[in-house]
């Protein structure tokens, strides 16, 4: 059965393992990064739990004015909490449970809970191939992104909520 909860700052060693086993190259973000996001704003850090074990995690940033391309926001510079606009920065499943549809839950719990703490919109950046699954989750396509976080090519979109 899979449970969520609110990340704790003993989560983060498990989320970066998750991240670099998950994510290319230089496009996971590091112990330091993740740490700081669960530090900083454990409400927008949502973990899955299969049987008691950490699988898959989502976070995010809140602001008034959202500039995807920026870099320093990933460290949450310049987050508010009491902002209406949710940025995700990962949203991850362990590869070894990839495939059983726990990102689908993970996002649907997390919009739910964003929907509770009464936020208006949710943005995010994914690759090329990712953006028919974000499609189906609901997201809208925005724009290719000014980011070339990682060296790669990244895609805008967002969900009104």
């Amino acid at each position: 059965m899979n449970e969520f909860r609110n990340a704790k700052p003993t989560d983060a060693t498990r989320c970066f393992e998750i991240e670099t086993d998950a994510y290319e190259g230089d496009e996971a973000a590091t112990l330091e990064k993740i740490s700081k996001r669960i530090e900083i704003y454990p409400d927008g850090f949502l973990i899955l739990l299969v049987e008691g074990e950490i699988v898959g995690f989502v976070n995010c940033g809140c602001a008034h004015d959202v500039e995807m391309s920026d870099e320093e926001f990933k460290e949450l510079v310049g987050h508010d909490p009491d902002a209406p606009n949710v940025v995700i920065m990962s949203v991850v499943v362990d590869p070894a449970h990839q495939g059983k549809g726990l990102s689908r839950a993970l996002m649907v719990e997390f919009v739910r809970r964003m929907k509770r703490m009464g936020k208006s919109t949710i943005y995010l950046m994914c690759k090329e191939h990712h953006v028919p699954l974000y499609e189906r989750f609901g997201y809208s396509y925005l724009q290719p992104s000014a980011s070339d976080h990682g060296g790669m090519t990244w895609h805008e979109m967002s969900m009104k909520l």
